[in-house]
């Protein structure tokens, strides 16, 4: 409609500004909105990327209880963890180096085998016997230099089974309730007694090996005797001849060999497990 005074024209011409201008702050507004959604996506994507420290928790995982020097520890590892591996996070936990660690769990646990191989359950207890580097440096004579004397020195003598005071037992035969044994192999620990042996005396005798208290039990029909696998100076064993599957052993209780408590018909699968397990590759004293 034609305007008498164009008033209406530059009423028009006005408002053209207004409408543009919200259209520009609507744009900018737009623009960053949405460079602020896409920074909250980046930052949301970002935040699930791992970085790979929990890498080695991943799989099935087992809470074990260290018992080590009277105080526990609670350590939850990997099922799959080698038992050197477990060692490692003992050491972290007590400070006691994996060489001087005798970690056991029915029976002495191997370094090779993983947590899951040995049927390790969560809630089982470890028990851990060592001494810190300082004990070990604190003592004169190292017990594995006293075993290679000892043995250099049986070495000199006559076959142990040959000799008068151990014939007398040997000649009564083998028991017929002694466990069976086999030849040239090596096994851990059974969870019962070895039971059916003969000790010096000629009277039946019974190892227990208790290893949270890590105890030797010597029971015989009269008493037994709990002795601290941490006492047992040395364990010397020899086969006994015509009957190599079996083998003759003596715990030395004491300073001298006169403190050896003999016991015959060992079950030579166990021979080295015994060793181990009453002086542990661990100790040198």
């Amino acid at each position: 409609m034609a305007a008498q005074d164009g008033s209406e024209v530059i009423m028009q011409t006005d408002v053209k500004p207004k409408e543009d201008a919200p259209l520009g702050d609507s744009a900018d507004k737009g623009d960053s909105e949405s460079t602020s959604d896409a920074g909250h996506a980046a930052t949301q994507d970002s935040s699930s990327i791992s970085n790979g420290d929990d890498v080695e928790e991943e799989g099935e995982t087992v809470d074990l209880k260290i018992i080590w020097n009277k105080i526990k520890y609670d350590l939850k590892i990997p099922l799959d963890s080698t038992g050197a591996k477990l060692k490692e996070r003992i050491h972290a936990l007590t400070g006691l180096p994996p060489a001087m660690q005798k970690v056991m769990y029915k029976g002495l646990l191997p370094e090779d085998k993983t947590l899951r191989e040995i049927k390790v359950t969560s809630g089982a207890k470890i028990m851990v016997v060592g001494s810190t580097i300082n004990d070990v440096l604190a003592v004169s004579t190292p017990k594995e230099v006293m075993q290679q004397e000892v043995k250099a020195e049986e070495n000199k003598k006559e076959p142990l089974c040959r000799q008068k005071q151990h014939r007398k037992v040997l000649d009564k035969g083998k028991p017929e309730d002694v466990m069976p044994a086999i030849k040239g192999t090596k096994e851990r620990l059974p969870t019962v007694p070895l039971s059916g042996m003969y000790n010096k005396s000629g009277g039946k005798v019974r190892l227990t090996f208790k290893l949270e208290q890590d105890q030797l039990w010597i029971g015989t029909k009269e008493r037994t005797e709990k002795v601290p696998m941490g006492s047992i100076k040395n364990v010397v064993s020899e086969p006994i001849e015509e009957h190599e599957d079996y083998h003759m052993m003596a715990f030395q209780l004491g300073p001298t060999e006169a403190s050896q408590y003999w016991v015959y018909w060992v079950p030579a699968q166990f021979v080295d497990a015994i060793k181990d397990t009453v002086l542990g590759k661990w100790q040198y004293f």
